[in-house]
């Protein structure tokens, strides 16, 4: 690799790949890690090829230590796949951090729309969380979009527009979106429903297989599902321990009365 020198959004590149008409799809950490966790299971799925880079000195002043002992800057990630019934290639967007100041925030979407900009990309798919305190069965798909005929079509797929006055998406889901209408790129944001206080597989699970529906891409939510069986095996026992103390504190305290 060439000698780097960071900035508030330095973008390495390994290739130039050459796209038709791609389409750029973002999950980066946030509500319930759902982008992220929907866009690392796309890439895997459909074997998608690192290009590119992004490190900022907006991101948190750390390293991830390897396996092997070897250490990483934490960094933004792009990658690119293979077409959908679109006849689209795509270009998927992930990473270990989001920025952390506006500023920040704003300059690396700016950086992510240059490189859009580049590929001639025309279309935006956002992924997050939709937080609502509380464990769902069965997450739903909340939508947000760029224009009203995106709505429309999104409605037919099932995602759901809740159309909340003063409602707000923030981060780079909501920033892209906004940003990219300025440069005449449409876009949608995907939230899956989810509590919010536990990294949530089943949520990113609905994502990304209403995502592949629009874009006509097959893939397997097996490790999906495997995930999370995982985090509910956790969370029970979590719910059994407290379920414990709390009957223990209640004997105690019957002990003080009388």
């Amino acid at each position: 690799m060439e000698k780097v020198k960071i900035k508030e959004a330095t973008v390495v590149y390994f290739e130039k790949p050459k796209l038709k008409s791609p389409i750029l799809i973002e999950g980066l950490p946030g509500v319930g890690n759902v982008g992220k966790l929907a866009t690392e299971h796309l890439i895997d799925e459909i074997k998608a090829k690192k290009f590119a880079e992004i490190y900022s000195n907006d991101f948190p002043p750390q390293v991830f230590v390897n396996q092997d002992g070897t250490v990483k800057l934490v960094r933004n990630e792009l990658y690119y796949g293979k077409k959908g019934k679109t006849g689209k290639d795509i270009i998927i967007l992930t990473g270990d951090f989001q920025g952390m100041s506006p500023r920040g925030q704003y300059t690396l979407a700016d950086a992510v729309l240059d490189i859009a900009e580049e590929f001639n990309v025309k279309m935006i798919y956002t992924l997050g969380g939709y937080g609502i305190g509380t464990e769902i069965e069965k997450p739903r798909v909340i939508g947000a979009a760029t224009h009203v005929e995106l709505v429309e079509e999104l409605k037919k797929h099932g995602v759901v527009f809740k159309g909340e006055e003063g409602g707000g998406i923030i981060g780079a889901s909501g920033l892209l979106l906004g940003m990219g209408m300025l440069r005449n790129i449409r876009g949608v944001c995907l939230m899956g429903e989810t509590s919010g206080y536990i990294v949530d597989p089943k949520s990113a699970r609905e994502v990304i297989k209403t995502l592949t529906k629009i874009l006509g891409i097959k893939i397997s939510f097996a490790r999906l599902d495997e995930k999370a069986e995982e985090v509910k095996r956790i969370t029970d026992r979590i719910k059994s321990f407290e379920k414990t103390l709390m009957e223990r504190e209640d004997k105690e305290d019957l002990r003080y009365i009388g």
